[in-house]
């Protein structure tokens, strides 16, 4: 069941780069910072990820990233999820992330795992949006 909503952030993509091309189909690796609230405490984030198409035109994609605060606190993360590109160019993720920190503040997340939303608007714009799965 979806769970209360636990971060929201705002950011921007900082590069794409293609990582292969074989067998006629793509990997892309995509890099991006954003800054927000997780459990109402203040981040900047920085992740990444790769997706490459799949046969229906989705597309599929795992990454990782870490979470900072200005007090010293740090989490990582690492997720996957599943995607499509929209006729705008932007792009839309659905999917599930784990975190691993020793901050106080956070070491709920320890034991969650967030279903997020990524959006990718066609000029780099990130919006994320972070749920608790219960």
């Amino acid at each position: 069941m979806l769970g209360e909503q636990i971060g929201e952030s705002n950011g921007k993509r900082s590069y794409r780069k293609v990582v292969s091309v074989e067998g006629g189909t793509f990997s892309v690796e995509v890099s991006f910072e954003s800054t927000g609230k997780v459990l109402g405490v203040d981040t900047n984030e920085l992740g990444t990820y790769c997706s490459h198409p799949r046969p229906d035109g989705s597309l599929y994609g795992e990454g990782h990233g870490v979470l900072t605060t200005a007090d010293g606190g740090v989490a990582t993360w690492q997720g996957g999820g599943v995607g499509k590109i929209l006729p705008t160019g932007a792009v839309s993720y659905r999917g599930a992330v784990y975190y691993s920190t020793a901050y106080a503040k956070w070491a709920r997340l320890n034991t969650v795992a967030g279903l997020f939303e990524f959006e990718v608007d066609p000029q780099g714009n990130t919006h994320i949006k972070l749920w608790e799965w219960k």
